[in-house]
């Protein structure tokens, strides 16, 4: 993708001046971002998925009349558990419909000026007449792309946001728009974090959320810890804390000063290895989601020569200076390998006459994530 190229995605305005002027600073609403766009699954279709166990489908019902208002249900729904068409003000959600459908997770390639590390999945809502989540903040970059019927925005900052009590959604008591207005198949809003909105269908509506994962402080340290923990169990099984000079106690409670520079020493060590923290951080950021399987194929040996790869959709593959990571593994990458690797990545697909190139051991190492279902061969 050319990042300095406008795209009639952004409104007429470069990926670059996008990430400059309005990536987690300010909404932008794009009018036919895609023109005429349809919805890329059918309702039929996004119903069926909603009946899988792989899939991630949620049920929000807003009732006027009855308190609380709102009832939460999780799925897989069969067709027949959720409300009729004709009952106004439900909504079903569904998570990672680009993990299932290639025609979604082409949409969410369109996105790809953003990294992949922050990339995360695309939602499908599709909703009756009146329905929507509630007004509500989300903790992470998201694009709003209508894909069928109409949907009445109303977004705005909010000083000090306030939830309401007693219901099993995140609804802001105190919401205070700023901006309102009626989307359209083919528009496209544009949303940073901590910017509050309510969306409400106009009669029947499809909207397609595509999400950004924003990794927190502390979840991020307490993996990284825990790897690194586990990378030095397996290099340090036989170390163990040792006090033949330890003197008799009168304040057994008291940790002994040897203890805690043992303790420290066993830290310092870990980080020793100056990639440890960047191949833990690959490692993360590539690992499959939990409901997430590969097909493997049903063979012992695959021909590569000539033929193109494909990463599945599924897949999530990465690179730093000195890595390739992929669903969750890391491999050491240097010189020609590590550069086509890295065009694989960035492409999701290699060339026949690239894959050629390889070395043998990067050609047995691609052979068996095909073999594993990671890739295809085409």
């Amino acid at each position: 993708m050319d990042i300095t190229q406008a795209l009639p995605l952004l409104g007429g305005i470069s990926p670059q001046q996008f990430m400059k002027r309005y990536w987690q600073k300010r909404p932008l609403l794009v009018r036919q971002a895609i023109p005429q766009f349809k919805a890329l699954l059918s309702r039929a279709a996004l119903f069926e998925l909603a009946a899988d166990e792989d899939a991630q489908a949620r049920l929000v019902v807003h009732d006027v009349g009855k308190k609380p208002g709102w009832q939460l249900r999780h799925g897989p729904f069969q067709r027949k558990t959720l409300p009729p068409f004709k009952q106004a003000g439900w909504t079903l959600l569904v998570q990672g419909v680009d993990l299932h459908d290639e025609s979604v997770h082409e949409l969410m390639n369109q996105f790809r000026f953003v990294p992949d590390a922050r990339l995360d999945d695309v939602m499908i809502s599709y909703a009756t007449d009146g329905g929507g989540v509630g007004p509500h903040l989300d903790s992470y970059d998201v694009f709003l792309l209508q894909a069928q019927g109409h949907r009445r925005w109303r977004i705005g900052r909010q000083k000090k946001p306030v939830l309401q009590e007693g219901v099993p959604l995140k609804i802001l008591t105190n919401f205070e728009p700023e901006e309102e207005f009626v989307v359209e198949p083919g528009d496209l809003l544009y949303l940073p974090p901590g910017y509050a909105h309510d969306g409400i269908a106009q009669g029947e509506c499809m909207t397609y959320s595509v999400g950004f994962r924003i990794p927190k402080k502390a979840e991020l340290a307490r993996e990284l810890l825990q790897r690194l923990a586990d990378e030095a169990q397996d290099e340090s099984r036989e170390v163990l804390y040792r006090d033949a000079n330890q003197c008799a106690v009168d304040q057994p409670a008291a940790i002994p000063p040897a203890m805690l520079e043992f303790a420290q020493k066993a830290v310092h060590d870990a980080l020793q290895d100056p990639f440890a923290v960047a191949r833990g951080l690959g490692e993360y950021m590539t690992e499959p989601k939990p409901h997430v399987w590969f097909d493997a194929l049903d063979v012992d040996h695959v021909e590569l020569s000539g033929r193109d790869l494909l990463l599945d959709r599924r897949t999530r593959m990465m690179f730093d200076e000195q890595h390739i990571f992929i669903n969750g593994e890391s491999f050491n990458a240097s010189g020609r390998d590590a550069a086509l690797m890295r065009r694989f990545a960035n492409q999701r697909r290699l060339g026949g006459k690239d894959v050629d190139r390889f070395s043998t051991q990067a050609k047995n190492l691609a052979a068996t994530w095909v073999l594993a279902g990671w890739l295809s061969l085409v």
